[in-house]
This record gives C-alpha cells, structure tokens and sequence, in this order.
C-alpha cells in the first residue's frame, strides 16, 4: 500500500466513519470504581489531595454504591478507615469491622453491585505496613495467616471478589486455602500480582490514612525498574489459582500489562492510581488540560495495552461520558 493510491485518511473522514474502525472500545462494564468507608456517621470528607473523591460512613458509601450501580458501572472496591488500629490490624478481620459492616450494608440495599474488597492490613495497622512487623521488617509467613483470616471475613459478610494487596509471598495459596476449607470455594481472587513500589500512590495514602510510620515498602512491593519480575509474579499467583491478575499502577507501566496480556489468560486488570488521577484533576484544574478528553484518553491507552479492566476514580465520570 502506497500513497497516492493508498489514503489513511480515507477511514477518519467523519465521527461514523471513526467509530465503524475503532479498534479499542472503552465501555461502562470495564470500570470499578473505589470507596473510602470511614467509621462513624454522618461522614463525608473530601480528600485533599483527590478532588470528588471522600472518606464516608456507611450512609453515604451506601448512597454512592447506587449511584454507581444506575451508572451502569458493575462494581465497587472497598477500603476502610476504621475506629482504631494497632499493631496486628485486628479491625481488618473482624466479624464487626468497618469493611464488613460496609459490605453487608451495600449488599442489602444494592445486591447486584459486585463488591470487592482490598485485603491487606496496612489500613489497619497502627506502623502503617502491611502485615506483622518482626526484627523491623513485614514477616511474610505470619502475615500470610491473618490475610486468609480477613479474605475469610470479607466472604462471610458477602463480598463477591477478595483482592489481595499485600504483595507477601504465598498469599494467593493461603487464601484460596482457607476460603475453600470454610465454604467459599465460589468465590473469585483478584490479585494484585504485578503491585509496584511507586510514589504514584501518595494520594491515596492519605485517603486511607495507610503511611508507614518507619521505613517504606520496597522489601515486599516490587522495584519499578522490573520487567522479568512481573512475569514470576503473576506466574506464581496463576500457579496459585488466582482468577484475575493486577497491574499496579497503571499508566508508567502500560508495557508489563501489554507483556502480561500476552503471556497469560487469566482476566487482566488496570489500577488507574490516585497519583495518575489527582495529575489529571490538578492539571485541569489549572487549565492546561481538557479534563474529559485526557481521561478518556487515559483509559483507553490501558485498555488498548491489554487491560480487561479497570480500577479507576474517575469511573463516574467515564461512566456519565459513555452513557451519552
């Protein structure tokens, strides 16, 4: 094919034309959205640093999950800010914690919004780390014990889907295990395989209040400098019988999920992360940018690098622009 016979042009003459050839469709169904529950009543607290996005009690997170579900957007993930924390996170997996009261609230008023929530306990623990510190560092194997408790927890109160955030070896296998042995064979893991160390996550941070108190988190979330490694990772946790697998952050690594989309066949999933969000809403904000078409943008560039779906802030307002 050679110009002048050949004209690429020819197929984006007009908005119909476009449209009929569009080779990477961004749709409503491939979004989830993420929420704060906060404990207490009567909470509706704007994060600073994350412009339309709150810490809520129970009333308003319920209120929200149907305003995403008549948006047409399948579901929800939950992180929770709880009354007190302390060294072992017991609020993570308790019967009567903020994430499972939270659950059972959204699933008697909305019952066909799929939930899913994060497990890990670094919102809950009063160092800010994920899991049990031993000798100044996270022990994997004890940790391992009190995830499978709260993934266990999360399904008895009606989660859909437990997402295991953690990044602790062997995490995949313990919780599978134990959902199995107690009647939860149903229910799907969504891993956080390829979860790496990033500053794109200080936003969040102070949504869920999760900043380690000593150190960082580079002995267990992956160096961003890493390709090969994503590959063991998500291998391990497909040997592991994980159902999804997770990119995070997103848009600085649209190679790994592009790498992941080919090597592997389970679900693939984007976390569109509270840095790449609040760069977005801050840079609109100035006027440097044009909010709507840089997120939609955004979004598609990850479904077009192999993402199935996508964990983003910004779903209600992608999901208001896809239902136009």
């Amino acid at each position: 094919m050679f110009f002048p016979e050949y004209r690429a042009r020819r197929l984006r003459r007009t908005e119909a034309l476009r449209r009929m050839v569009r080779e990477t469709v961004l749709r409503t169904d491939d979004l989830i959205y993420p929420m704060f529950s906060a404990f207490g009543q009567g909470i509706k607290k704007e994060i600073p640093s994350m412009p339309g996005i709150y810490q809520q009690s129970i009333e308003h997170i319920v209120a929200e999950a149907r305003e995403v579900y008549d948006l047409g957007i399948p579901a929800v993930i939950l992180f929770g800010i709880p009354e007190a924390k302390d060294a072992v996170g017991s609020d993570a997996y308790s019967d009567h914690g903020i994430i499972q009261k939270t659950i059972r609230a959204i699933k008697q008023a909305v019952p066909q919004l799929v939930v899913i929530t994060d497990v890990c306990l670094c919102e809950y623990t009063d160092h800010g780390h994920c899991g049990i510190i031993k000798d100044g560092d996270v022990d994997n194997d004890a940790t391992l014990e009190l995830l499978a408790a709260e993934a266990l927890s999360h399904a008895q109160a009606g989660a859909d889907i437990v997402a295991p955030s953690d990044m602790m070896d062997g995490r995949v296998a313990a919780i599978r295990a134990r959902l199995d042995a107690n009647g939860f064979a149903h229910i799907p893991v969504m891993s956080y395989a390829v979860k790496y160390a990033s500053a794109y996550y200080g936003p969040f941070r102070d949504a869920a209040e999760s900043t380690p108190q000593f150190g960082d988190r580079r002995s267990y979330q992956m160096d961003p400098a890493n390709r090969s490694e994503a590959f063991r990772e998500a291998a391990l946790d497909v040997q592991e019988c994980a159902d999804f697998l997770m990119v995070k952050p997103a848009l600085a690594y649209l190679d790994i999920l592009r790498d992941l989309k080919e090597r592997f066949d389970l679900p693939l999933v984007a976390y569109n992360v509270s840095g790449e969000y609040s760069m977005i809403k801050a840079a609109a904000a100035n006027g440097w940018v044009d909010h709507d078409r840089v997120m939609m943008e955004t979004l598609t560039g990850m479904k077009r690098a192999g993402a199935d779906l996508i964990i983003t802030y910004h779903a209600k307002d992608a999901a208001r622009l896809l239902g136009r």
